[in-house]
């Protein structure tokens, strides 16, 4: 067997900052929402185990069902694809988010183009604002882009001057414009609508269905039942949207 000799300090090499940050912060991301999911999954079996007898007489009555977290809401301006796809992605994210950027730019127009196009796949929204009051604020104002059928075009918009590294600034004037820019036709009515008290629940509600995973930080997603965070690859989502459609079909 070699024997490993450990450089002397002229061989040593400086470990990248990112990495040493980076990594050890996305492996703690995916420890804490598979943690989280284990807890979700738990409470549902203690549910499922008081009903167990209802079941067992109800034949129609779904047993060991796996998590899904979709909604499958008919026309939600929020969602991209049928309404009943086999495999449902999930995405918890932020505005500001700069990974979430670069998901929107580079990896969810091939996704929609290879798995949304032929009713394979459906894209689900989740706001998870965690970069502060301006995050919040942008959530709030992709909702009243959708009160007005415009959801998508403005996320693309708020993503298009998402910087590679930071968070972008996001103040009301600059939602506003952004606005003007996806082409939402009444902007008097969009600027109304960033102080609904309804669209900041519905903010809310979202965030709140992301901590019951366990889910802190962005993007986070879930294809169909597995769990996938931080800015993977476009071959990563690939993976498991075949797998999940492979389990789908049954083979």
């Amino acid at each position: 067997m070699p024997t490993l000799t450990k450089p002397g300090p002229a061989a040593a090499k400086p470990r990248p900052r990112t990495a040493s940050i980076v990594l050890p912060a996305l492996g703690i991301a995916v420890l804490l929402l598979f943690v989280g999911l284990l807890s979700y999954q738990g409470a549902a079996a203690q549910k499922d185990a008081t009903e167990q007898q209802q079941q067992s007489q109800d034949p129609k009555s779904p047993a060991g069902e796996k998590l899904d977290m979709s909604r499958r809401i008919a026309d939600d301006p929020t969602a991209i694809g049928s309404q009943d796809a086999p495999v449902v992605l999930v995405e918890y994210a932020d505005y500001r988010c700069p990974f979430c950027g670069l998901f929107s730019r580079d990896t969810l127009p091939p996704l929609v183009a290879k798995y949304v196009d032929r009713g394979d796949l459906r894209v689900e929204w989740r706001d998870l604002p965690v970069f502060g009051a301006e995050s919040s604020a942008a959530a709030v104002a992709g909702r009243a882009a959708a009160e007005q059928g415009r959801f998508w075009e403005f996320n693309k918009a708020v993503y298009a001057i998402a910087p590679e590294r930071g968070h972008a600034e996001l103040p009301r004037e600059r939602l506003v414009q952004l606005a003007g820019d996806a082409g939402v036709p009444d902007l008097k009515k969009f600027e109304a609508d960033l102080d609904s008290a309804d669209l900041k629940a519905a903010v809310s509600k979202d965030a709140q269905e992301a901590a019951s995973l366990g889910a802190t930080g962005t993007p986070t997603f879930l294809v169909n039942d597995t769990p996938l965070v931080g800015a993977q690859p476009l071959a990563s989502f690939e993976k498991a949207i075949d797998a999940a459609l492979k389990s789908a079909r049954g083979n």
